[in-house]
């Protein structure tokens, strides 16, 4: 039978005869490849997802929405000393921007008798609802404009009024948790709860908001929320004047917004133009952009660690197919006796060596996916399309790699003493 020397499929062929005939030993050189490569997409897969629900997570807060507060912006979970003692944001604060900031359209500041910069482990402030207690709700004071934010949303009732606000009343919003563990056999709407042994009217009920990036006992889970009017707590707790403050942009002057806000804050602090902000200004924008950039470094670490695994069955493929050349000794002189050129065995062998690899890469991809799809009963996951394009890529571009010296050594063979060899 005549040999076509450049015959693509005639090589692929070839390559493929060859990982059925020595299956355990195919098996054993991808392995390396199917591991680098599952990781790689489980890890793609989770970073993307956790990427994702953070966004959606934070937008859900407004896009057009800046975050004032006393310590410097940031996942900052141990401030400095100059941080901690740094004056409060006050509820005059909230007046100055509401009042002076042309770009800003609602203006919230939050209050709670707890200081949670201590820690998850700080002391609550227990509500009660005669004999139930509720040790781990969250009383935090907010003005209603937080409310018209669109940032929550009712399940039944309503929220406090302007004129409730003003005359401080005793009313309450309250999380979804809050209702179901102090009113389980009745409706909450009306009834009354005790804080610091004073009443509040419950008059609304949040819907319930899916977890995420909080765990149910955090301070944070809106579901064991309780907000009572802003200048009620001030009552309630007249030492306590440190404020975090929300700010809704008007819609396309976040920029704009944002300077007149530390404009305003820098004057109301008397920060000296020289001197930087001694106060905390965020928007979701940055918020989103710093969470990536930490589940970037994250991805790459973790690409870093898979790469071993890659590495190494780069380097199995490699000596695997140096046995196979000397295997194949006698084979090559007789491809060589009848006409192939010695780029059709380089050719040969690196088609070998990517079958092997590409298909290490592809059996990791259907194991990656499925490991991805399992994940995602537990946690947020989304499988990017250049994940597996990547990893397929990637396993290919291995084989060719690790492939070129064992080719190489097979196209140098002198066919003669290939043919002699036994």
């Amino acid at each position: 039978m005549p040999f076509h020397s450049s015959g693509l499929t005639e090589n692929l062929m070839i390559a493929l005869d060859t990982v059925r005939q020595n299956k355990l030993r195919s098996f054993l050189t991808m392995l390396g490849v199917v591991i680098g490569t599952v990781t790689v997409i489980v890890i793609a897969a989770f970073v993307s997802g956790i990427d994702a629900r953070v966004a959606k997570e934070i937008e859900s807060f407004g896009t057009n929405t800046i975050y004032a507060f006393k310590f410097d912006p940031g996942f900052n979970i141990n401030p400095s000393m100059e941080e901690r003692t740094r004056k409060p944001l006050r509820e005059e604060d909230a007046d100055s921007i509401r009042a002076e900031c042309l770009a800003c359209e609602l203006v919230s500041p939050f209050m709670s008798p707890v200081d949670f910069t201590v820690g998850p482990f700080a002391e609550r402030v227990n509500i009660r609802n005669r004999e139930i207690e509720m040790t781990n709700a969250a009383v935090t004071g907010a003005s209603g404009d937080y409310f018209r934010m669109g940032v929550s949303e009712l399940q039944e009732g309503r929220y406090f009024t302007p004129e409730e606000e003003l005359r401080r009343a005793r009313v309450a919003v309250i999380g979804i948790d809050v209702a179901n563990t102090l009113f389980p056999y009745q409706n909450a709407i009306d009834q009354n709860i005790q804080i610091e042994g004073r009443n509040y009217r419950v008059i609304g009920i949040l819907k319930e908001r899916e977890l995420f990036l909080v765990s149910s006992d955090d301070p944070n889970n809106e579901n064991k929320a309780v907000y009572i009017p802003f200048k009620t707590i001030k009552q309630q707790y007249p030492g306590n004047e440190d404020c975090f403050i929300m700010i809704s942009a008007k819609q396309g002057q976040m920029n704009e917004a944002l300077e007149e806000v530390r404009n305003i804050l820098r004057r109301n602090r008397n920060v000296p133009s020289d001197k930087p902000d001694n106060f905390g200004l965020q928007t979701s924008d940055q918020i989103i952009e710093q969470f990536g950039a930490i589940t970037s470094g994250i991805f790459l670490l973790m690409v870093a660690i898979s790469s071993v695994g890659l590495l190494i069955g780069g380097i199995g493929v490699m000596n695997i197919m140096l046995v196979s050349v000397t295997e194949r000794t006698r084979e090559i002189g007789v491809r060589k006796a009848v006409g192939a050129k010695r780029s059709d065995i380089v050719i040969q062998f690196l088609i070998e060596a990517a079958t092997l690899t590409g298909s290490g890469g592809i059996i990791g991809i259907v194991i990656g996916v499925g490991l991805s799809f399992l994940i995602r009963m537990i946690l947020p996951t989304y499988i990017p399309v250049w994940a597996p394009i990547a990893g397929f890529v990637v396993s290919v571009g291995l084989g060719l790699a690790f492939g070129i010296w064992p080719a190489w050594k097979a196209a140098r063979l002198d066919p003669i003493e290939a043919l002699r060899y036994e």
